[in-house]
This record gives structure tokens, C-alpha cells and sequence, in this order.
């Protein structure tokens, strides 16, 4: 029964579409017009600018951070249970009710579960990843599967828990499945003045 409670909790603020209410209440926009009009902190940078695009990221990525530190502190939930409780947030956000049911490509608040489950490390791996595979490949679907990818041989070669494995699996279906319009085009590699050079 805790661990229901708790996966609930956890679906329930991963459903918060902060990023819809930070676009409607302080831009007073809707961000679902901008860009892949997708719900997600992603659409208020281009809506609002740097200011609150980082804050709507911020938001996403706290509401799956903090069911986890709470199931964990006050909840005591540990174990298989906590992988469910982890997947919840994405889930959330991905289908919030608030939303119909439709909700954005989760990654902000896939930034914020792993931050719950360990703190600096999948975060700081996934963040640096991503942020190569953006510079370099074309698509966006394309920089978060080799980012999640990066987060699974790190996780294999330091923290092997196969609780993690087991998230990041879940984790990475879902992620797959909200950028599958941008997996259905094959990699492209950006053109840059860099790689032009590394490539002679």
C-alpha cells in the first residue's frame, strides 16, 4: 500500500505541465504553438527566452526528483519498489491527465529522476552526452538515445545496480517512443566548420 501510494504521488507531479502554466501565467502564451509544439520546458525557451526556459526546466526536472527523495526519506521505499515509483514522474509527465493525456517527450523530468536516484552522477553524464550528440547529430531523437546510451555504459561500469538498469531500460522505451517521429529519419551529422576539419 506505501508503495502505491507513493507511485501515485510520483505520477501525480510528474503530470504537473509546468512548463503549459509557467507559458500561460507569465508569458501569457500558449507554448504548445511554438516549435514541435510539445508541452515541455523546451517550447518555453523559444516562447519566453533564457529566464524561463531555465526555470520551466528547473520545475520538470524538481517534480521527478522530488517524489523520489520523499518515497526514499519519508517513505522509506527502497528496492523494486522504487524503480516503479522512479518510472512514475515520466509517465506523468509524458500522459498528464491535466493534459488529456498528452503531455511532452519527457526529458526534463528524466533529468530529474536520475538526479533523485543518484544525485549528481546520472545527470552530470547524461547532461554532458546530450549535449555532444545535440552539437554533432541533426535531430534531437537521435543526441537523447546516444545520451542514454553514454548514461548506460556509465551506469554499467560504476554503479551496476540492476534496479537502475532496470529504470533506465523503462526509461529509455518511453523516451524512445516520444521522439519516435524524429528516429523514423536516419542520423544526420550537423555541418560545422569543426567537424570539417576533423573529418580531413
Amino acid at each position: 500500500m506505501n508503495t502505491l501510494l507513493w507511485v501515485v504521488i510520483a505520477y501525480v507531479s510528474g503530470a504537473l505541465p509546468f512548463s503549459v502554466w509557467v507559458g500561460k501565467l507569465a508569458l501569457h502564451t500558449d507554448i504548445r504553438g511554438y516549435g514541435d509544439r510539445n508541452p515541455g520546458a523546451f517550447n518555453v525557451f523559444r516562447a519566453g527566452g533564457k529566464l524561463w526556459g531555465v526555470i520551466a526546466i528547473l520545475l520538470d526536472g524538481f517534480k521527478g526528483a522530488i517524489p523520489i527523495w520523499l518515497a526514499m526519506s519519508w517513505g522509506e521505499v527502497s528496492g523494486w519498489p522504487l524503480a516503479v515509483v522512479a518510472i512514475a514522474p515520466v509517465l506523468g509527465h509524458a500522459y498528464s491527465p491535466f493534459l488529456g493525456f498528452r503531455g511532452g517527450k519527457a526529458l526534463a523530468v528524466t533529468f530529474g529522476i536520475w538526479c533523485g536516484l543518484t544525485l549528481w552522477f546520472g545527470p552530470t553524464v547524461l547532461g554532458i552526452a546530450l549535449a555532444i550528440g545535440l552539437a554533432i547529430l541533426v535531430t534531437p531523437g537521435w543526441a537523447v538515445l546516444l545520451g542514454m546510451l553514454v548514461l548506460l555504459a556509465a551506469l554499467a561500469l560504476y554503479q551496476p545496480d540492476p534496479l537502475l538498469l532496470a529504470v533506465w531500460a523503462v526509461n529509455t522505451a518511453l523516451l524512445l517512443w516520444k521522439h519516435r517521429d524524429d528516429l523514423r529519419h536516419p542520423p544526420r551529422v550537423q555541418d560545422s566548420p569543426v567537424l570539417r576539419r576533423l573529418n580531413k
